[in-house]
């Protein structure tokens, strides 16, 4: 199912405001921007909605706020893709950066699988704010339990190292004021390469945002109805409604302007 939402899907056309709707009536929540899901834990739940029990909710940390704290949240939901033979790969370093439209995209394609499960019909008998609140209960009690061990670990390195800190302390003196000089060259130097990055990507999106608008005016066309069901209109939408990156879909759309071709040389 999921290997059939192509890019040109009427998924890819719903709104932010309806996706956001879609989310907070469903999992009881309370968002305003659609980059607060970013952290993967919305998708998860989403997921644990329509298969009741399939995701391990005290994996999920709603809390996650750090790249690498969501990046463990989809980690858990890749899991539960494989385990449902969902073919969807997910594009976790660009969701974790928080950029509106890359989680939009990936949030409209949950939404058209969810409701493709389910019909759109909300399980009524799953409790949301429930659910969430043992799957914390659950990680937090497991968290406490590996705390308590890493501070004991802890006291008995910091009573051996007293003493060697001590020794330490003269050099490390000695080395910050040369260091802090470099510092400040580096930190210049990546600020520079951190804009120049920048600008790449908003050039990026905005070559990326042309293209599919051209496609978006491609596709209309096509479904005009004095067009849409000649063969070159065929064959436009079969490049276009291709799965993912499928070598074969422009082999095809040749294949099927050629059988077409044959067959009006045939009837005349």
């Amino acid at each position: 199912m999921a290997s059939n939402i192509g890019m040109m899907d009427s998924a890819y056309f719903v709104g932010r405001n309806e996706i956001l709707t879609w989310i907070n009536n469903r999992l009881q929540l309370n968002l305003s921007r659609i980059e607060e899901a970013a952290s993967g834990a919305v998708q998860c739940q989403m997921i644990d909605m329509t298969y009741p029990g399939v995701v391990p909710m005290h994996k999920v940390n709603f809390d996650a706020k750090t790249e690498y704290d969501m990046i463990q949240n989809y980690k858990v939901l890749q899991e539960v893709f494989n385990k449902l033979k969902i073919e969807k790969h997910i594009e976790v370093n660009r969701l974790v950066k928080g950029r509106p439209l890359d989680n939009l995209e990936f949030l409209q394609w949950l939404k058209r699988y969810c409701d493709s499960v389910n019909g759109g019909i909300m399980n009524e008998n799953y409790n949301p704010v429930e659910r969430r609140v043992k799957g914390g209960k659950e990680r937090n009690s497991k968290g406490s339990h590996k705390s308590s061990k890493s501070l004991q670990a802890n006291n008995l390195h910091n009573s051996a190292s007293g003493d060697i800190a001590g020794i330490n302390k003269n050099s490390v003196s000695k080395q910050g004021k040369t260091g802090v000089a470099a510092t400040s060259g580096d930190v210049q130097a990546l600020s520079k390469e951190i804009a120049d990055l920048k600008l790449s990507v908003d050039l990026l999106e905005k070559e990326r945002d042309f293209y599919f608008a051209k496609l978006r005016d491609i596709e209309i066309l096509c479904q005009t109805p004095e067009v849409e069901n000649l063969p070159m209109a065929v064959a436009i939408k079969k490049i276009l409604y291709a799965a993912d990156a499928k070598e074969s879909a422009l082999e095809e759309a040749q294949e099927y302007i050629s059988r077409s071709a044959e067959s009006g040389e045939t009837e005349e």
